[in-house]
């Protein structure tokens, strides 16, 4: 059974996810990872493999470091422990310090008894399928064994934040002065260096989300509990709200009447801005199949060209690699800018968002006009044949719908990857009607996909 998942190893922490099995998957990763002619060549000349290794702050995550540090020393590999950082800082510290490759133990929103395994390759990449495939054989097989002075050196990365902040910074178009931003660090791994950041680049801050405990990730706070933020912003009069997930690698919004402003609205404000520059890669955003409506048209008046991707963060990745695209992302706020970053950051996101306003002399709310917010109803219907989604009756009543919504909505159907149920997504000009057609098509789809 395949223990990646969409996003590294992800588990119940000494549960499924155990000490043995990361102390596995590090020596796997070092048996991997360190073939290749970049390797042959640095062991030529003397030189051991390196990787960068970092965490967020829930409890578990101290012994699964220790696990993975100890599996890649052994394997020879010298350590760098970056200690506490978001998951785009480890990617970004992998390709500052050329190491060979690098491990963040996170299980970004998930609850606190959770943990996971993310492995990036040099240059701070996430892993294509087909080198997971060969990490995963690489468990079972012979691990890399050397002795006395050959084995690796775990040490701790003392500037590792300072240089983060410090590329973050350099990437900004102009500073934050005059901004008022509170900052929801859900406990996670943002906790330290995103109020230094937002503050070092000129904004007044105010922290909320920001006393990890290790047990205490995403309770209540963060990019999937926007109440606490909402009722914060509203209550300074403050002129923004930026959340973060546990790992940061993600970000949301909040304008100063406390309405959210989520990832597709993000992508629109920054698309634009980007393109005013000069610096969108041939006028072209990159964004999921979940994406709004809203979205699609805003980008069309402007001059933008969309392109669609499945759902998930990694296939945004590769659709941007692929055509050298410089913006991408999802409404959840994983928003990739590749001129900056080789994943999601939601430092860089946030930052570059305020930026805007700051720019601009323009609320959020103001920026976030640009795109129309079409009603959207997801209903997921449960107990059904996924395979068979294809159906020809639920394949005409998706066409009907559309045709009665015309250029006005959106139909989506999608078959879960995991489970016995099918997604069925409505866009539409009123909240009603889309409810009324999502309703109608997951009727039709229970009716003929039942088990």
């Amino acid at each position: 059974m395949p223990i990646f998942g969409t996003d590294g190893v992800r588990g119940l922490a000494n549960g499924s996810l155990t000490a043995d099995l990361a102390l596995s998957l590090a020596q796997a990763t070092a048996v991997v990872l360190g073939q290749g002619r970049t390797a042959d060549a640095r062991r030529a000349a003397g030189k051991r493999l390196t990787a960068v290794v970092a965490r967020d702050p829930r409890v578990s995550g101290e012994f699964l470091t220790a696990a993975v540090s100890a599996g890649l020393a052994s394997s020879g590999v010298d350590v760098f422990d970056a200690g506490v950082l978001p998951t785009p800082a480890t990617a970004f510290l992998i390709a500052d310090i050329d190491a060979a490759f690098g491990v963040m133990v996170s299980a970004s929103h998930n609850p606190a008894p959770d943990n996971g395994i993310k492995i990036f390759a040099r240059g701070g990449v996430k892993l294509p399928d087909v080198v997971e495939q060969r990490i995963e054989a690489a468990i079972d097989a012979p691990k890399l064994q050397p002795t006395g002075g050959a084995v690796g050196r775990i040490r701790r990365f003392a500037d590792a934040e300072d240089r983060y902040v410090v590329h973050l910074l350099g990437s900004l178009p102009n500073r934050l002065d005059g901004l008022h931003v509170v900052l929801d660090c859900a406990h996670g791994a943002a906790s330290g260096v995103s109020p230094e950041t937002f503050a070092d680049a000129g904004a007044t801050v105010t922290v909320i989300g920001a006393d990890p405990d290790g047990l205490n990730i995403n309770e209540g706070v963060g990019s999937t509990h926007l109440g606490a933020l909402q009722a914060e912003v509203v209550r300074l009069g403050a002129d923004l709200g930026i959340a973060h997930d546990g790992d940061a690698d993600r970000c949301l919004a909040v304008d100063a009447n406390g309405a959210v402003v989520d990832g597709d609205q993000i992508m629109a404000i920054l698309a634009v801005a980007m393109k005013d520059r000069g610096h969108l890669a041939n006028d072209t955003l990159v964004a999921t199949v979940m994406s709004n409506l809203g979205l699609h048209r805003a980008m069309t008046e402007h001059g933008i060209r969309v392109e669609q991707t499945a759902v998930g963060d990694r296939y945004v990745l590769e659709r941007m690699n692929e055509g050298g695209y410089s913006l991408g992302g999802e409404q959840s706020g994983h928003v990739i800018m590749s001129e900056f970053a080789t994943t999601g950051d939601g430092l860089l996101t946030g930052l570059h968002l305020a930026a805007e306003m700051a720019r601009q002399g323009k609320s959020l709310a103001e920026l976030a006009s640009i795109m129309t917010v079409y009603p959207q109803v997801l209903v997921n219907v449960t107990d059904v044949d996924r395979s068979r989604v294809g159906d020809p009756v639920v394949s005409q009543a998706v066409v009907d719908a559309e045709r009665v919504l015309g250029d006005s909505g959106r139909v989506l159907l999608r078959a879960s990857g995991t489970e016995a149920l099918v997604r069925v997504m409505v866009e539409a000009a009123s909240e009603d009607d889309a409810r009324a057609h999502a309703d109608a098509l997951a009727s039709v789809v229970a009716t003929r996909l039942a088990l």
